[in-house]
C-alpha cells in the first residue's frame, strides 16, 4: 500500500521530533523546574527588621520588600561566634561553624603585629568544602564579586575581596588575584572597578554593575555578591539612623538590578537569596583588655607601648575578644588570666556580659585555639590599646561581634524564585542552615554541613 503522507507532513514530523529531542537534551542538563542560576547577595550588617519592619522604620526598599513577598524569609538568623564578617561569610558557604571551617575572626591572630593587620582573605584557609567547591565538582560555573575569603577560591569567574594599603594600587592586586583577564575585560565594557578597601555606597553600586555584567555575559549557575556600605555606615553613625536607612535605599536599587539580570540570564528561572552576616548594636565605650593584661604582667610592652612578648593576649572581634594563652606559658597562666577577667568583669561599668571557657566555646563552635572568650554587653566594643585607661570612648557608633544569642545581632535570610513558597516565614533559623538549603536548590549536598535544608518541600 502506498503511503499517503505528504512530503510536507514528513518535514513537519521531523521538525517536531528534532524539537522534542532538543527539549529532552536540555532537561537532562537542567531538570524541569530547576533554576539555571542561584544568586547569593550579602548585605553586610542587615538586620531583618530593616525589611520585615520597613513600614515602621519609614523605609521604601521596594526590591527587598518584593523579594520577601515573593518568597520565604527568616525573622532572624542566629549567627556564629564571633558575629563578625569573615567567619559568618565562611559559614554562609559551608554550613559549619568557625571552629570547623577555620575562619575564626576577621583578622588572623597576630599578637606582635607582624602580619600588618592581615585578614583571613585566602580561601585556602577554609578547611571544609564550600558551595563553590562542590559546584565545581558538578561542573557548574560560578561567579563572585567581592565575597570575603575568596582569594584563589575555586570559582570560575572570581573577583575576590582584597586590599592592603587602601591606595589605587590595591586595584592592581585585585586584578592580579581575579580570574585571569576577567577584570580587564569587564572594566573595558563598563568602566573602572572599585578600590579594594572602598566600603562606600558608590563602591557597592560599582560592584553591582560588575555583578550584573557577569550575569549577562557569563551566566554562572551560582553567583556570589557582597555589599559593604550599610555595615560601614552603621559603624560610622550607628544602627537605625537616617544615614543608614538612606544607604539601604540605594543598596535596594542594586538588589533590584541584580535580580532582574539574574532573571534575564536564566530565562526567569533564577533563585535569588539575600543574606547578611550579623546585625548591629549601638556603641559608646571600648574595653581595653590589653591594658589589664599588661598591668598583670601577661603582656610585655616596649618603650613605644607595643607588645614585645606575651603569655596571654586578647584577640579582638568587635564586641568580644578571645583570650589566647601562649604555648610556652607556665601552667599557672590560665589561673592568672581567669583572675584578671573575673576582676574586670566584676565591675558592671566595664560592660562584660559573659566569660566563656573552653567547654562553652567548643559547644558554640568558636575560637578553638582560645582559653576564654569575653562577650560584651550592647554599648561596648573590644578596644586594642595595651596602655592607658581600661575604658575609653568608642571610635565607632555601632558594632557587632557580641554573642550570637542577642537579638540585635540577628542576621537576615530572604529567598525567592521558582518553587520557593511565597510569603512564608521560617521564624528564627541557624546560619548553618543556609548553605545546605542553597546546595539542595542546585541539586547537591555539602558533605561537611552541620545545618539542614530549610526548604525540603521546595526545589
Amino acid at each position: 500500500m502506498k503511503s499517503t503522507v505528504s512530503n510536507a507532513a514528513r518535514i513537519t514530523m521531523v521538525v517536531v521530533l528534532v524539537a522534542f529531542a532538543i527539549v529532552l537534551s536540555a532537561t537532562a542538563v537542567v531538570p524541569q523546574g530547576a533554576p539555571r542560576t542561584v544568586v547569593l547577595i550579602s548585605i553586610d550588617g542587615l538586620h531583618p527588621d530593616y525589611v520585615t519592619q520597613a513600614d515602621k522604620l519609614g523605609l521604601t526598599i521596594p526590591n527587598l520588600r518584593q523579594l520577601m513577598r515573593d518568597g520565604t524569609y527568616a525573622t532572624g538568623v542566629q549567627g556564629v561566634i564571633p558575629t563578625v564578617t569573615y567567619p559568618s561569610h565562611a559559614t554562609l558557604v559551608t554550613g559549619v561553624s568557625p571552629a570547623k571551617h577555620g575562619i575564626y575572626s576577621n583578622t588572623t591572630f597576630d599578637p606582635l603585629a607582624k602580619n600588618q593587620g592581615g585578614w583571613y582573605w585566602y580561601a585556602s584557609d577554609i578547611k571544609v568544602p564550600t558551595l563553590w567547591d562542590v559546584a565545581a565538582e558538578r561542573r557548574l560555573t560560578t561567579g563572585n564579586v567581592h565575597w570575603p575569603v575568596t582569594v584563589s577560591a575555586n570559582i570560575t569567574w572570581n573577583i575576590p575581596q582584597y586590599w592592603r594599603t587602601g591606595t589605587p594600587d590595591d586595584r592592581k592586586l585585585v586584578a592580579a588575584l581575579s580570574t585571569r583577564g576577567l577584570l580587564d575585560t569587564l572594566e573595558h565594557a563598563i568602566g573602572p572597578y572599585a578600590d579594594g578597601i572602598d566600603e562606600s555606597i558608590a563602591g557597592d553600586e560599582t560592584r553591582a554593575r560588575f555583578v550584573v555584567q557577569l550575569l549577562k555575559t557569563k551566566r554562572p549557575s551560582l553567583m556570589f555578591a557582597y555589599f559593604t556600605a550599610l555595615d560601614h555606615e552603621q559603624h560610622e553613625k550607628g544602627p537605625w539612623t537616617p544615614e543608614a536607612k538612606a544607604i539601604l535605599e540605594r543598596i535596594d536599587r542594586s538588589v533590584g538590578d541584580v535580580r532582574r539580570a539574574a532573571a534575564e540570564a536564566s530565562n526567569n528561572r533564577a533563585v535569588v537569596a539575600v543574606v547578611s552576616d550579623h546585625g548591629f548594636a549601638a556603641t559608646e565605650k571600648s574595653l581595653n583588655l590589653g591594658v589589664a593584661f599588661a598591668e598583670a604582667g601577661l603582656i610585655t610592652l616596649g618603650t613605644d607601648g607595643k607588645p614585645t612578648a606575651w603569655l596571654a593576649m586578647p584577640w579582638g572581634a568587635g564586641a568580644s575578644a578571645a583570650i589566647v594563652i601562649a604555648d610556652s606559658a607556665p601552667p599557672a597562666t590560665r589561673d592568672r588570666v581567669r583572675a584578671v577577667l573575673d576582676r574586670v568583669g566584676a565591675d558592671p561599668a566595664n560592660g562584660v556580659d559573659v566569660i566563656l571557657d573552653v567547654a562553652a566555646l567548643k559547644k558554640g563552635g568558636g575560637f578553638p585555639t582560645a582559653a576564654f572568650h569575653v562577650g560584651l554587653k550592647p554599648g561596648f566594643t573590644a578596644g586594642s590599646a595595651t596602655r592607658g585607661p581600661l575604658l575609653t570612648p568608642s571610635t565607632v557608633k555601632g558594632t557587632h561581634g557580641h554573642l550570637n544569642t542577642m537579638r540585635e545581632l540577628h542576621a537576615s535570610f530572604f529567598i525567592a524564585g521558582p518553587g520557593i513558597p511565597a510569603g512564608k516565614s521560617l521564624g528564627v533559623v541557624d546560619m548553618r542552615d543556609i548553605a545546605p538549603t542553597l546546595a539542595a536548590i542546585l541539586g547537591f549536598k555539602l558533605p561537611a554541613a552541620e545545618g539542614r535544608n530549610l526548604l525540603p518541600d521546595g526545589l
